[in-house]
């Protein structure tokens, strides 16, 4: 009897010990900056991390003014599915897809002065709006939130009487939205959070971005994807007006292989893609050592254009993309030919040595009957290219400038195997 009360007396002990030394782990996993891939990979592997290790709770520390739709609706199905209890605190502001993420947990807190809205989708077609409204009105029913209030910080279109006019975004500011019950309550800190939530002796674990994450994040993120993009067709363009594999081709082959890269690590394409763009490139470059422009040259326009759509998060999307890509190479290349020729480097566009008898240039067959002739261009002359004169299609260098096809042109001179030629005047 006594080694029973003895064991018992010892245990007594042991346990106030035990309890003392026990602590509630939290995980501090931080939305910040932009909602892309990047952030999806960071939230998801930490979330993982969490569930594994069975923590006490998630908190999203949120202050973001969105990003990508496809990259937030993932990180909130994370977030839906954990097993751990999670909770957001909007710190300063959510909006755009940072609204989805803050309601997608199981509590939300906001900071005094922060706000939560505006977060109507870009582009905002009718399809894309319809799609992003009714994601956000489900989530916010699953976590007993009202759909309303989200529906309308989505669509201007919806009013709520003494809240929202027509054609405003709802935005809720932290006493606003505390009033109408969409967040659970106003905290100064994490620690505040943790109280009301009924956790002590709180042991957090703040979780940090790895390298990866962040180049991940960077080359996926909309400027950096539409630089990317812009740099990848001003390169092409260059390339082509240019003679031999020169820089130009080095731009076009970075720009465009980082920019499917991106596309392929956020799970927006796949790499056959990669492959139908490379088809397209292949047949572009069938069609410029072909005369005349034909299916060659349809079919590889096609190829690229359709791999950027598939690699973009939606077709309008896309075609906004292409549409700033090609504005800007245009300008970018207009430029090149209008200053270009007064450098240097002038002579990477333009031809800049006379292939004349006395360099040294010499043919054992010149037919000089062409001199005077006019011609019509078979081909871009970029500086050289094919001619026809009679139903013959000859080889012909422009005088100093690149020649679009079509054109009628002069035979000024032959030199060697090449007729040298200029645009007729008034043509």
């Amino acid at each position: 009897m006594k080694r029973i009360l003895l064991i018992f007396a010892l245990m007594l002990s042991i346990i106030p010990s035990l309890s003392f030394g026990a602590s509630d782990n939290v995980y501090v996993i931080e939305i910040s900056g932009e909602v892309n891939p990047g952030m999806l990979n960071y939230v998801r592997e930490n979330i993982e991390d969490a569930n594994n290790k069975n923590a006490d709770l998630i908190l999203f520390e949120v202050d973001t003014l969105g990003g990508r739709i496809d990259s937030a609706e993932k990180i909130s199905q994370e977030i839906l599915k954990s097993k751990v209890k999670t909770a957001s605190y909007v710190n300063t502001k959510a909006e755009s897809a940072g609204v989805l993420l803050s309601i997608s947990a199981n509590s939300l807190y906001m900071a005094p002065a922060s706000t939560i809205g505006s977060a109507e989708p870009i582009p905002n077609t009718e399809k894309t709006l319809s799609y992003w409204k009714s994601l956000l009105e489900t989530t916010a029913e699953k976590r007993g939130r009202d759909p309303k209030l989200v529906a309308a910080m989505a669509d201007s279109s919806i009013e709520i009487d003494n809240l929202v006019g027509k054609d405003k975004l709802l935005n809720l500011t932290t006493n606003k939205a505390k009033e109408l019950n969409f967040s659970d309550g106003t905290m100064n800190s994490r620690q505040e959070i943790y109280e009301d939530l009924g956790l002590s002796a709180v042991n957090e674990i703040i979780t940090v971005r790895k390298l990866s994450d962040n180049i991940i994040g960077f080359i996926s993120s909309s400027l950096i994807s539409q630089l990317l993009l812009t740099l990848g067709f001003v390169g092409l363009v260059v390339e082509v007006i240019t003679p031999g594999f020169g820089f130009g081709g080095f731009l076009s082959i970075v720009g465009f292989s980082l920019f499917f890269a991106g596309s392929i690590i956020s799970g927006s394409t796949t790499s056959f893609a990669i492959i139908v763009f490379l088809l397209g490139i292949i047949l572009l470059l069938v069609e410029i050592f072909m005369p005349g422009f034909g299916i060659f040259g349809i079919a590889g326009i096609a190829g690229i254009l359709g791999s950027i759509v598939m690699a973009s998060t939606s077709v309008n999307q896309a075609i906004m993309s292409i549409g700033i890509s090609l504005l800007i190479t245009t300008i970018i290349v207009a430029l090149i030919i209008k200053y270009l020729p007064k450098r240097n480097l002038s002579k990477t566009l333009f031809l800049g040595t006379n292939l004349d008898k006395e360099n040294g240039f010499v043919s054992s067959k010149e037919d000089t009957s062409y001199i005077g002739m006019t011609a019509k261009t078979l081909t871009y002359l970029r500086p050289s290219g094919k001619i026809d004169i009679d139903g013959k299609m000859l080889d012909a260098i422009s005088e100093g400038r690149y020649i679009e096809k079509d054109k009628i042109v002069v035979v000024l001179s032959v030199e060697g195997s090449r007729l040298k030629v200029k645009e007729k005047e008034g043509e």
